[in-house]
């Protein structure tokens, strides 16, 4: 039976437009590889025109007093809530995540816009003061105008969400560029959010990076751009948004360990593994992709891992609630998965998994590879797809040394009984965000997330977001 395509439009100024162009690009649903939907391709005239749209609704929400604003992301975190099936339907098709993950992500989304809208509310700066004789100083927290998001296609709306959330509570407009592949709920969301907000508030382009992305950065008049993408991208954009001297927040990639000291439990280990690892196939900036184990309990970490990994079911989500692992996003994603286990050293081997898994779809088998050295590619390159290696080490500070020799710094964890020994890890794990006893999650609004290194700069949710998309003023008053 053929498959139905839906057709959409981009959100600018408040209207559902093609691309200036006229073209359009299909959209896939990587469990089967059939198109489901067209968007437009959109262009560098397109983002001209958002950034007019922009500059219309700018002076009116900004001021709005922070009571307003925080109900209108009130009002859009109820949107989610009521639409909760129905986008959760559509992420899983769209990116390939079982049903269960994709629900997972909506509650937290709502979550999120309501701790921005209560956010909203809480900026200060320091009390008036007079700190020259004869002047009284004040400081001023504003908006820094249009600003741009970039989103990935690993976790599309949630993305929107964490850009979209402190930007619009403290008084920005924004335009959101959605990954090529996975456009379908940031537009849904939109054409929900259009009941919501004034036009020009929020505005979705679709397309490349090349126009789209590349437009959104050079654009004189946008005032940051935040990307949470691949570690070349964001050098690329950091690079182009300086002839413009302009903002840019970047969360990029990771390749985070799973420190696990000789004290730790390895069935719980296991279970981490299984999350850490292979939670939306691998397509994490923080899944623990590198084990490193102590060699007191490494044969058992390894048997404990194999087991619980071989027992996953990895089929198209469609098929029921039971899946627990679906597709990569596409079929370039997953040769690029399947070219690091083709170029392994020969000393290395494949504990289980690696190929592929079906006749349709891009499906990549979880794979733990062991036997490999830290200079190895595969441990020093983000895969980004469902592979893990295993490594041993033989004392706590060789495992930091090798926990910290990669380029990324965005999230790391410490398995052990012993708390003094876990925080002493911690402590020394050049990570954005560590886990102990646990990875991936918790995540919680209230709490930072970001990067070191070649991971980026900037924190997404908290407090600390806000602090982004806002600039300080000093102003000065002469008294009589």
């Amino acid at each position: 039976m053929a498959v139905a395509v839906t057709q959409h439009k981009q959100f600018i100024g408040g209207e559902w437009v093609d691309s200036s162009s006229g073209e359009t690009m299909e959209i896939l649903n990587p469990s089967t590889g059939e198109v489901i939907a067209e968007v437009p391709r959109g262009t560098a005239e397109d983002v001209g025109r958002a950034v007019e749209a922009a500059k219309k609704a700018w002076d009116d929400w900004r001021n709005k007093t922070p009571k307003d604003r925080m109900e209108l992301l009130l009002a859009l975190a109820d949107l989610i809530d009521e639409h909760a099936d129905e986008l959760t339907q559509l992420e899983s098709r769209n990116v390939g995540k079982p049903m269960s993950i994709a629900a997972d992500e909506m509650p937290f989304s709502a979550d999120n816009l309501r701790f921005f809208a209560g956010a909203a509310r809480t900026l200060e700066g320091k009390s008036a003061g007079e700190y020259v004789e004869g002047y009284t100083s004040i400081i001023r927290r504003e908006p820094l105008g249009i600003v741009a998001g970039i989103t990935p296609w690993n976790y599309p709306l949630m993305m929107v969400v964490w850009k979209m959330g402190p930007a619009l509570a403290a008084g920005n407009v924004q335009i959101i560029k959605p990954a090529e592949q996975t456009p379908l709920t940031t537009l849904r969301f939109a054409e929900l959010a259009q009941d919501v907000l004034p036009p020009g508030v929020l505005q979705v382009v679709t397309g490349d990076g090349v126009p789209v992305g590349d437009a959104l950065v050079r654009h004189e008049d946008i005032a940051l751009v935040s990307l949470t993408g691949d570690v070349e991208t964001g050098k690329l954009i950091a690079r182009n948004a300086a002839d413009t001297v302009k903002r840019v927040h970047l969360e990029l990639g990771g390749k985070a360990p799973m420190v696990v000291l000789d004290d730790a439990d390895p069935a719980t280990v296991a279970e981490a593994v299984k999350i850490g690892g292979f939670w939306n196939s691998g397509q994490d900036c923080t899944a623990s992709s590198r084990i490193l184990v102590s060699e007191a309990v490494y044969d058992d970490v390894v048997d404990a891992t194999k087991s619980v990994i071989e027992a996953m079911k990895v089929a198209d989500p469609a098929e029921g609630d039971d899946v627990d692992m679906g597709p990569v996003i596409s079929e370039a994603q997953r040769e690029r998965v399947l070219g690091f286990l083709e170029r392994l050293p020969a000393r290395a081997s494949v504990v289980t998994g690696g190929g592929t898994v079906g006749e349709r779809g891009f499906f990549v088998k979880p794979t733990i590879v062991a036997d490999v050295d830290q200079s190895d590619e595969i441990v020093q390159s983000e895969v980004f797809g469902p592979v893990v290696t295993m490594q041993r080490f033989a004392s706590d500070d060789e495992a930091i040394a090798m926990a910290n020799g990669v380029r990324y710094g965005l999230a790391a964890s410490v398995f052990s009984e012993n708390v003094g020994r876990a925080l002493a890890a911690a402590r020394k794990l050049d990570f954005g965000t560590v886990w102990v006893n646990e990875h991936l999650f918790p995540l919680a609004s209230e709490m930072p997330h970001g990067g070191f290194k070649q991971s980026g700069y900037g924190k997404d949710m908290s407090l600390y977001s806000m602090e982004e998309y806002t600039r300080i003023k000093h102003v000065a008053v002469k008294l009589a």
